[in-house]
């Protein structure tokens, strides 16, 4: 493998190798983006939990400030190594820093202020196909019959969730400014999630420093402006720790995971695996909120999975040789 090939794989030039355990997980897609989804569900649920208490504009300016300090000590040496090539992909890295993180978060939480958690359960499911007509709009590619079934049973599912297993409950879902801001959201967040495959070369800890920092940047100007019109961060303790859980997990280590899960199957699964939000939403909201658990979860639960499963599978390579063509 050549060096170029080791830094996107994240095993930086003679470095020691990895734990057997934790090099498994960073090779296993489904594994990262398994963890990443249920780390983005938790932010959801705080997102609507300290709606009125944290100014959104607020919470997604200290979530990747935050990102970034606790990212930076360990990321440090690969962006002093990586910077020149960062440096040479400067408009990409806006692009990427500007839909990725500073756009798409700012926005949902806005949104996540007037609108019910339902609602954006319900909506999130649509970015898998956002990411399939991104893909086919940047680069031509077509979804497979399997992809575009697998969606399709998967939003089956995720309606069945968050219809409560009724029908007449699902079509009396109305469109308010809220939702309006998350279905922003998320099709600027497909723009990221397709472009990543064009990141340049480098350490992810590096890419993602750097993504987070521009980010920021871009958030600050918007922050002191919501901080001038007399919004203020209440709620006490409670307020600042979730503001240190977005920070950590659904900023730094979940996106650390979903870009190297994009990396690895592609930009079409890893948009698939999100049909698993909805799901880790009902379960953190029966565990902490203390709803019930109903049989529209089971059925939605299992078609969501069906869906994922038949997205993703492959059908097993033909022997070498068998029917291959002839060549002239």
């Amino acid at each position: 493998m050549s060096p170029s090939a080791d830094r996107v794989r994240g095993v930086p030039n003679g470095a020691a190798p990895r734990p057997a355990l934790l090099g498994a997980a960073w090779d296993s897609p489904w594994t990262l983006l398994v963890l990443g989804n249920l780390f983005w569900a938790g932010n959801i649920v705080l997102g609507r939990a300290v709606a009125g208490k944290v100014p959104p504009i607020t919470l997604a300016y200290w979530r990747w400030t935050g990102a970034f300090a606790v990212a930076f000590a360990i990321a440090w040496p690969h962006l002093r190594r990586d910077w020149p090539v960062l440096l040479r992909h400067w408009k990409l890295m806006l692009l990427l820093a500007a839909t990725g993180i500073a756009s798409f978060n700012t926005m949902s939480y806005i949104g996540l202020g007037s609108t019910t958690a339902l609602n954006v359960l319900l909506l999130q499911s649509a970015l898998p196909l956002i990411i399939i007509v991104w893909a086919f709009l940047l680069f031509g590619e077509r979804p497979t019959i399997r992809q575009a079934v697998g969606v399709a049973v998967s939003l089956l599912g995720v309606a069945a969730i968050a219809g409560h297993g009724s029908v007449e409950a699902l079509l009396a879902l109305q469109l308010n400014r809220g939702d309006v801001w998350i279905l922003a959201a998320m099709a600027i967040y497909g723009i990221y999630t397709v472009m990543l495959r064009r990141r340049p070369a480098v350490h992810p800890l590096a890419f993602l420093l750097v993504a987070m920092g521009l980010g920021s940047c871009m958030m600050l100007p918007f922050m002191l402006w919501e901080t001038a019109q007399g919004a203020r961060i209440t709620g006490g303790l409670s307020s600042w720790l979730a503001i240190g859980y977005t920070a950590v997990f659904p900023s730094f280590i979940a996106y650390l995971f979903f870009n190297r899960g994009v990396e690895l199957a592609g930009a079409a699964l890893a948009g698939q695996s999100m049909h698993l939000m909805p799901l880790f939403g009902s379960i953190l909201a029966v565990l902490f909120l203390g709803e019930a658990f109903h049989t529209y979860h089971a059925v939605g639960i299992a078609l969501i999975g069906a869906g994922i499963l038949l997205a993703s599978w492959r059908a097993a390579p033909k022997p070498a040789g068998v029917l291959a063509p002839k060549r002239s």
